[in-house]
């Protein structure tokens, strides 16, 4: 990859979407991980407005502390940046008190899940006020592969502006962008869950593993080609891209037959 022209080219995008949208800029949900580290930069390089918000509910200090370290210095490097912090916390807290208390591992995956999609909510009201782009942080793997974001939470965007970068690419760009060491080295995680369980920990697989998979795959491979840990990774790929597709297709609508419309 071609990382100046590729980083470049995505700027580029931005600021003709930005134009054509007729907006004021960006406004980003920061998680101190290195897919919103890189696109928050990529968007602040616009020279239009970005909003970056840290929107905490029950957050590791961990993922505070690198969120919190990236947008001091992004502050400190880019005029048109300015960030807010909106303590989620209690709106989670509340909205949990009034659905049926159950213990179960998909109560805990919609409880995930309802986290994103607060997060969803805010950024739109933010985007709202200040005529802003929702921009989301999904990369390739994530939004085309295994399909791991979550349907109207961080799925939930106006433009997706690395949605067409491997996870190695994004890495690349935060070097490039000069993002914090601190989020470059950290294992990425959704912090979905407040503790520090990884991506890796809850796919099975690494990113590079994943990455692979997806690759093999569009080579017309199937993990029954493979054997040991290789038909592993392929197996947990398959299976996350099956379930998930309906995430990653269009929302399917019922088409009417002309003639029951009386329509020529």
């Amino acid at each position: 990859m071609q990382t100046e022209k590729v980083t470049n080219h995505i700027v580029k995008w931005l600021k003709e979407y930005a134009t054509n949208a007729g907006v004021q800029g960006f406004v980003i949900g920061i998680s101190g991980g290195i897919d919103s580290a890189v696109t928050s930069t990529l968007c602040a390089e616009t020279g239009y407005k970005l909003l970056c918000l840290e929107m905490p509910i029950h957050q590791d200090s961990q993922q505070v502390n690198r969120a919190q370290e990236h947008i001091a210095q992004l502050e400190e490097r880019y005029e048109n940046v300015r960030s807010e912090r909106i303590e989620l916390t209690p709106v989670f807290e509340a909205f949990k008190a009034q659905v049926p208390s159950l213990t179960s591992s998909s109560v805990d995956l919609s409880l995930a899940n309802t986290r994103a999609r607060l997060r969803m909510t805010t950024l739109y009201y933010f985007a709202g006020i200040h005529h802003l782009l929702v921009c989301g942080t999904g990369n390739k793997v994530e939004d085309f592969g295994v399909g791991f974001f979550t349907k109207y939470g961080d799925g939930g965007v106006d433009v997706s502006p690395i949605a067409d970068l491997l996870k190695s690419d994004v890495y690349k760009i935060g070097e490039h962008l000069k993002v914090p060491t601190s989020i470059l080295q950290a294992p990425p995680t959704d912090g979905l869950f407040g503790d520090a369980r990884t991506d890796e920990d809850q796919i099975g697989a690494s990113y590079d593993e994943l990455e692979w998979a997806m690759l093999m795959q569009g080579q017309g491979k199937t993990a029954k080609d493979f054997g040991g840990r290789t038909r592993k990774v392929m197996e947990i790929y398959e299976q996350r891209h099956r379930a998930n597709l309906h995430k990653m297709r269009p929302i399917p609508i019922c088409e009417i037959p002309k003639e029951l419309m009386n329509l020529p």
